[in-house]
């Protein structure tokens, strides 16, 4: 009893813990939840509490009338503080000696390998059912851990970031705030966590980092603070989030790395007024965001900063001028004066002669295009007055780079772009335009460079070329189908990762009727790189995530639709192809394009909420459907009856299927009225939560598609007949896979990372290299000789690595495992004793042969070749050190002594029998032909039969035997074997395949770690 004690006081005293033995509580009458208002270590520290709450709060308390009035104002009193104290006390690791100690603890209580990184640690409770556990949250480089011990009840929990389904911030009735973690089908929930905020975002954070290295393979090598696993910080983590979001935010180059913040006003021309908001600054750009709800932002390359005029000290402000004669006054900003110096030394840095003129380049008369030739015949009034808006709006907040961006900007693109401006101005909203500015001559390199490659990814755009829009005037011609081939070619040639997926014909075809050919390839970067990440790749993933995106927004802003459809993931089917294509593929090419306007300025919120008024628009004709078909129908029909009605093109360029009298019951759509309504009744939808919610849904869709995976592997299989059942492999694939990862948890160097090939089947996704191989084929392999180091593992590896990369896939180790009947068992092990450079067999033909005769399922046993002395020698070892420690080991030693002696009698009688009746040959290595017909050479050495070790006779009869050679055939051996029932009945002992993976798993870890 006394030791349960200390255990618990241990825990609640230990320096490190919050867990504080006095605490006040507030209680709701009739409620049965206690809130934790403060607590104390000492007496003397909680009532020091009280009488701060009977001062600060207590006496405020009379004003309100219910107690649900005053819970709710004591939880938002307490959480203030909470907040206001966690400004100034925020980093864990500032105290060296607190997080030493909890590493300390962190290493002992979970025996992980002394690699794995800490990161960070929290008091919180973890929920079993409706039980608290407190103790304490370890969020490590790959794993999260927690660990509780009170009066004896022993909590221990380690989950890897990589097996995670769900990680979400979530309430319930019991649980006002909490952190839910889906894991191996069980739901974990952590609460009571002081910074709960601040807690999700680091677990945000590390559960991205290994998504993005392990299963998208990115090594970070741009990333310092994220390019080494066992140097993962909180701060190298939150700094790379925060990077993030500027680059996000303000289109840039995923070079910039946000290096300062500054606090300002910033004075707006023609508004006059001054808006409040933060200066951010990174390598070449000086950026302001307004805080104030006036949507006002502004990023000024640092090359087109001509000059920073004295600060002026009475109002703290500075001004920068830019070229255009243009200036920026910002105000009130506390570090002016070193601000005001950081962007002189920039400047001096980046101005470079050949960059001076960007800006006026990419807005000159003179942009001719695919189609300008057709664009500009039709001079529509409202095309013109659409013109005179935007110069209106360029004279007052500037045109080019460093272009004020405000509501007003936004208006004008609802209402939609002008033809003539339309390239320059998805050049500026997309960043692209600073991409080409800082790149010159890239694109031209890159075009000579590509020209003539022949790849997968050339053939496949060979074959899309006359695919991508064929209608349009611009691509029925060699002109506009070379561009397009160039663009392809070169961005498949820059991105091999990516390289061409279809849907970028499509998308790089519209950029093309409206930018210049470099212009459209800097364009098709911007999409692809950074405003829609992970879409342009085999397994679709980015796509697939705004599509779980999509579905939440259908959840939260059509109810109605969502009473009447129960299964959503309809709506995710349909809609794959308007993310991919940005609606370009379902709408008629000139209302398309307003579509792509409002992209390139609000990124996929624009998509996102488009989405939600075309079927809103839609609502009731959907409600009213009978199935799937139907639905689609009603959607086709709609988008095939949307019009642009401000449209210039002449009638021939605009699609055929608008102008379809079949269709015309429905009526026209006006797409400049479907933008406006998307923006009036769902712009509120903010880019921060679309951002959070696809790291929620990232998880989901990685992991589905996972398992689909799996499924495929285990299916694939089965089929072919492998000797395990559907569960068993699906355990087995599951410790491969880790077995995987556990390569890649601690390095960027290993070999399964290293090659690679995201090209690959399935099948080959996962991959070991020799020494994560023979671990896990020591923790399964049924014979208890086996241990990591074994040369037998090596043999192994050998054997099934057909390719020889080093490395193999989960089919080949399964066929390492449990061989079936004692004939196979018997033939692995001989075929093992064959390995590269012992005799002179063709190794590769001879495993192209036994991988057919594995997926033939024939016994072949005659074509096998025959095994030499040295291989036989080592093989009866082997045989000995299976035996080692099994109960029987005295009678199958005997038994293989006995085979053995049996066996080189036979050869020598043999032998004996040819010498009598032909004449002696000149000594020749055995060979799957030869060895049949005869040993080659004459006379011949019995070792002694009786020794239970061929090893010892091995070594003493070495010499004697190298003038002869001797083999045997599988046959013989099988044949000799068979007699010995001790070997057969060993051999065809039964294994408990459950219990033995259950053991791995366990062990498979802690093997790494005592390693």
């Amino acid at each position: 009893g006394i030791g349960l004690l200390v255990g618990t006081l241990d825990t609640v005293l230990d320096s490190t813990s919050k867990v504080a033995p006095y605490r006040i509580l507030h209680h709701t009458p009739d409620s049965q939840v206690y809130w934790s208002i403060a607590c104390g270590v000492t007496k003397e520290e909680i009532f020091q509490h009280w009488d701060w709450l009977q001062q600060n709060i207590m006496r405020t308390l009379s004003v309100f009338d219910s107690s649900e009035d005053i819970t709710s104002f004591v939880q938002g009193k307490i959480r203030g503080l909470i907040a206001e104290e966690g400004k100034t006390s925020l980093v864990l690791e500032d105290d060296p000696e607190k997080f030493r100690e909890a590493l300390l603890r962190f290493e002992k209580w979970f025996e992980l390998p002394p690699e794995e990184k800490l990161v960070t640690y929290y008091s919180c409770s973890y929920w079993k059912g409706k039980v608290p556990c407190q103790g304490w949250l370890y969020l490590s480089t790959n794993f999260l851990c927690f660990y509780s011990y009170l009066l004896g009840a022993e909590v221990k929990l380690v989950i890897s970031w990589d097996e995670m389904w769900r990680l979400e911030k979530t309430s319930n009735v019991i649980l006002t705030e909490s952190i839910h973690v889906l894991a191996h089908g069980e739901d974990h929930y952590f609460s009571m966590l002081l910074h709960l905020n601040e807690t999700f975002v680091i677990m945000e954070q590390l559960a991205d980092y290994s998504i993005k290295r392990l299963f998208d393979k990115e090594a970070f090598q741009r990333v310092p603070a994220l390019s080494d696993p066992l140097q993962i910080t909180k701060r190298g983590l939150e700094a790379h989030a925060k990077s993030e979001q500027f680059r996000t935010f303000f289109r840039l180059p995923k070079e910039e790395n946000l290096l300062e913040v500054h606090e300002s006003f910033l004075w707006v021309p023609f508004s006059h007024f001054n808006t409040l908001g933060k200066i951010c600054l990174s390598e070449n750009y000086l950026c302001f965001a307004s805080q104030d709800g006036s949507q006002c932002h502004i990023i000024i390359p640092m090359r087109e900063v001509v000059n920073v005029e004295k600060p002026d000290s009475s109002s703290r402000a500075l001004t920068v001028c830019v070229r255009g004669k243009r200036a920026l006054r910002f105000s009130e900003v506390r570090d002016y004066q070193r601000l005001a110096n950081t962007i002189r030394s920039r400047c001096g840095i980046s101005a470079s002669p050949q960059h001076s003129a960007s800006s006026e380049v990419s807005r000159s008369k003179c942009r001719f295009t695919l189609y300008s030739s057709l664009l500009f015949n039709s001079s529509k009034l409202k095309e013109k007055m659409k013109e005179q808006s935007w110069n209106i709006h360029f004279s007052e907040y500037g045109r080019g780079t460093s272009m004020f961006f405000t509501r007003k900007t936004r208006d004008l693109i609802v209402r939609g772009v002008p033809e003539a401006l339309r390239g320059e101005l998805w050049m500026l909203f997309s960043g692209a335009v600073n991409d080409m500015a800082t790149h010159p001559g890239y694109y031209t390199e890159l075009v000579e460079q590509s020209l003539g490659t022949s790849t997968l990814a050339t053939d496949e755009i060979e074959r899309d070329l006359h695919r991508s829009l064929p209608e349009h005037p611009a691509f029925q011609s060699d002109t506009g189908i070379s561009a397009l081939r160039r663009v392809l070619t070169a961005y498949a040639y820059r991105n091999p990762k990516i390289g061409y997926c279809q849907a970028m014909n499509i998308l790089t075809s519209v950029l093309l009727l409206y930018a210049k050919e470099e212009e459209a390839f800097w364009l098709l970067v911007a999409v692809c790189e950074r405003m829609l990440p992970d879409y342009f790749n085999r397994r679709i993933i980015g796509a697939l995530v705004d599509q779980a995106v999509f579905e939440d927004l259908i959840r939260e802003n059509l109810p109605q639709l969502v009473e009447h459809m129960t299964d959503l993931s309809f709506f995710s089917s349909v809609s794959l192809s308007w993310f991919l294509t940005l609606f370009i593929s379902v709408l008629p090419i000139e209302s398309a394009v307003n579509v792509v306007d409002c992209f390139f300025y609000d990124g996929i919120k624009a998509i996102l909420q488009l989405g939600l008024a075309v079927l809103d628009y839609n609502m009731d004709a959907l409600i009213s459907c009978h199935d799937d078909a139907e639905a689609v129908t009603i959607l086709n029909k709609f988008f095939d009856s949307v019009t642009n009605k401000d449209s210039p093109l002449p009638p021939t360029v605009q699609q055929a299927s608008v102008g379809n009298n079949d269709k015309a019951s429905h009526i026209n759509v006006d797409i400049s009225e479907l933008i406006r309504e998307a923006y009036e009744k769902y712009g509120n939808i903010r880019s921060e939560e679309v951002g959070s919610s696809r790291k929620r849904n990232k998880l989901y869709v990685i992991q589905t598609l996972e398992d689909t995976t799996k499924q495929n592997v285990v299916s694939e299989l089965i089929v072919i007949n492998v000797r395990f059942n559907a569960s068993q492999l699906d355990e087995l694939y599951n410790l491969f896979k880790r077995q995987h990862f556990l390569s890649c948890y601690w390095t960027m160097k290993s070999p399964a990372l290293l090659h690679h090939d995201p090209s690959l089947a399935y099948l080959e996704q996962y991959q070991l290299g020799f020494q994560q191989f023979s671990v896990l084929f020591s923790l399964l392999e049924p014979w208890a000789f086996c241990t990591t180091k074994s040369t037998l593992s090596l043999w192994v590896f050998r054997l099934i690595d057909e390719n020889q990369d080093g490395l193999v896939n989960f089919k080949e180790f399964c066929y390492t495992l449990y061989s079936g009947s004692f004939t196979n068992k018997l033939k692995f092990l001989f075929k093992l004793h064959l390995p590269p450079g012992r005799g002179k067999v063709d190794l590769q033909a001879y495993l192209k042969q036994w991988q057919n005769e594995i997926l033939k399922k024939e016994e072949t046993i005659k074509d096998l070749p025959r095994i030499n002395q040295t291989q036989f020698i080592q093989f009866s070892k082997t045989l000995y050190n299976i035996f080692h420690g099994d109960p029987e080991e005295e009678l199958l030693y005997r038994a293989v002594a006995h085979v053995t002696s049996l066996l080189l009698r036979m050869e020598e009688v043999g032998r004996r029998l040819q010498e009598a009746s032909s004449p002696p040959e000149s000594a020749k290595p055995a060979s799957t032909t030869a060895a049949e017909e005869s040993s080659t050479e004459e006379a011949s050495t019995t070792p002694e039969s009786s020794d239970t070790s061929s090893s010892h006779n091995s070594q003493d009869a070495g010499p004697d035997l190298s003038e002869t050679e001797w083999s045997f055939s599988f046959e013989q051996v099988l044949a000799s074997l068979l007699n010995e029932p001790a070997i057969v009945s060993f051999f065809e002992r039964p294994v408990d395949i459950q219990a033995k993976v259950g053991q791995a798993r366990v062990a498979q870890l802690k093997l790494k770690a005592n390693k």
